[in-house]
């Protein structure tokens, strides 16, 4: 790969689990590859007073844990030529004149601000920034999810925020965008002639999306239980999912043209209000019980969840788009803590052939599925019906498999050592645009109010299941299952 513009990248919220252990990471392997500029910088900003050693000495701790077999200490001692840390309190806007010093004379540099922090210091960071002097031309801030809590305080945020940088300078980050799998997704859509003329109703029965986490909440309880699933993963991960598997084929790859085409299908969502959300949604919460054999405790006994806590850690729901291409195809989304396997896929199950001349195969499972696997490996898995050798035209699943690891002969990139590099380019394909966001939480927030309404509480699970019963119940009714469950 090119070696990228030279870029001063400020990381707020620096001494965070996401900065060490996501952030940092990326930028040292982006770093390693020969893509980062030895000119580049990048600054820890956080209220800790940490000298640089202690930070550098913090920050290798984390990245040397999640990098693995990758770590190197001499390119580690590259990379850290790079790395600064200021103390900075977001909120107070004396402490920025640390930043205005060390920027000064690189006008003309790349400059992106992350914001790693929690949604509601965004607006004081931006304002600090243009108080500081600091923001150029050249400028990019990069917004971390969930962006708000609803429409209204998303709409606050974006108001505040876009009065100091203009819209094409802000990039909301979702990193299941920047997911291999999910590119090729796009690729396998509109590169190639053969699915086109069958992504439809009549040819599609249902599509199932889901995001299954082994992980409880682990050190977020605080943030967690005032967000919850709904909020954290439905709002943007999953819907951002949706949105690509449903979208209409862009005009070109132009940023704009393919969110475009992602808003329309977020516009067309049916909503989901008053009784739709007790028949159409299911939420959960885990309790004790055990992970891959590893006893573990339910959400209420988690550090910083309060005693008597309704917020869900599994959502399920059905989604309907009212579109010519989707009428009629449901698509199910599912995602939860504390769930069996860690798993993100995306199943497009085909409908039956219209008159069958073969005897069906002893299965559930439709003839012809198409699983895109996200995680914990990346895969494209179609399934067709074959004749099974011997005599006779007994019929059999068998899979057409793509490992992109094995197929490739290489590492994918992660996701945010893409995202990271389309900041510095100017990529904004792969980041929600305002609007996106907008229709995102007007879709978002009358499932919340429903549940409100009717006084819904989440539906106990097991640690190490696959959530509630209601879950497949919600499936069921249509005549269909959870593919795990096939």
């Amino acid at each position: 790969m090119a070696q990228l513009p030279t870029f001063d990248m400020l990381l707020f919220g620096g001494t965070g689990d996401l900065v060490t252990r996501k952030l940092l990471p990326a930028l040292y392997r982006r770093h390693a590859a020969g893509q980062v500029s030895e000119e580049s910088r990048v600054f820890g900003i956080g209220r800790k007073s940490l000298t640089r050693g202690e930070y550098f000495a913090l920050v290798q701790s984390a990245c040397r844990e999640f990098l693995g077999k990758e770590f190197d200490a001499a390119r580690w001692e590259a990379f850290g030529r790079l790395l600064q840390y200021v103390r900075v309190d977001a909120s107070n806007g004396a402490d920025y004149a640390a930043l205005t010093d060390l920027l000064a004379g690189r006008e003309q540099i790349v400059r992106i601000f992350f914001f790693s922090t929690a949604s509601n210091l965004f607006a004081d960071i931006s304002q600090n920034l243009a108080g500081a002097g600091v923001v150029t031309p050249l400028s990019r801030v990069v917004l971390e999810k969930p962006l708000g809590n609803d429409v209204a305080s998303a709409d606050l945020i974006n108001q505040q925020v876009g009065a100091i940088f203009a819209e094409t300078r802000i990039y909301r980050i979702d990193h299941y965008l920047g997911k291999e799998a999910v590119q090729n997704l796009m690729a396998l859509r509109f590169g190639n002639a053969l699915f086109e003329p069958l992504w439809r109703r009549g040819l599609i029965r249902h599509v199932q999306i889901t995001v299954a986490e082994e992980l409880g909440v682990e050190r977020r309880g605080q943030f967690y239980d005032t967000t919850g699933a709904l909020r954290d993963m439905v709002q943007n991960h999953l819907l951002q999912l949706l949105c690509i598997m449903a979208m209409e084929p862009p005009a070109s790859s132009d940023p704009d043209a393919v969110r475009d085409e992602k808003l329309k299908v977020l516009r067309a969502l049916r909503p989901l209000r008053d009784r739709d959300v007790l028949t159409k949604t299911v939420r959960g919460q885990y309790k004790a019980g055990a992970v891959r054999g590893v006893p573990v405790p339910g959400y209420l006994e988690e550090a910083d969840i309060a005693a008597h806590s309704t917020t869900e850690t599994f959502v399920a729901l059905k989604a309907e788009i009212d579109t010519w291409r989707w009428a009629g195809v449901p698509f199910y989304l599912r995602t939860g803590k504390r769930l069996q396997d860690r798993l993100t896929e995306l199943v497009v199950t085909f409908d039956e052939v219209p008159h069958p001349i073969f005897e069906k195969p002893p299965t559930t499972q439709a003839a012809n599925l198409l699983v895109i696997r996200l995680q914990p490996d990346e895969s494209i898995t179609l399934t067709i019906l074959a004749k099974n050798p011997g005599e006779g035209m007994r019929l059999k699943p068998v899979d057409l498999a793509l490992d992109l690891g094995e197929t490739f002969k290489t590492r994918s990139l992660d996701a945010y050592e893409r995202l990271l590099m389309d900041t510095v380019k100017g990529n904004l394909t792969l980041f929600m645009r305002r609007d996106e966001l907008d229709a995102a939480w007007r879709w978002i927030d009358p499932i919340r109010a429903g549940w409100d309404q009717y006084d819904e509480r989440p539906k106990a699970y097991v640690a190490g299941s696959w959530g509630p019963a209601a879950s497949s119940a919600l499936i069921g009714r249509d005549g269909y299952a959870w593919h795990d469950e096939l």
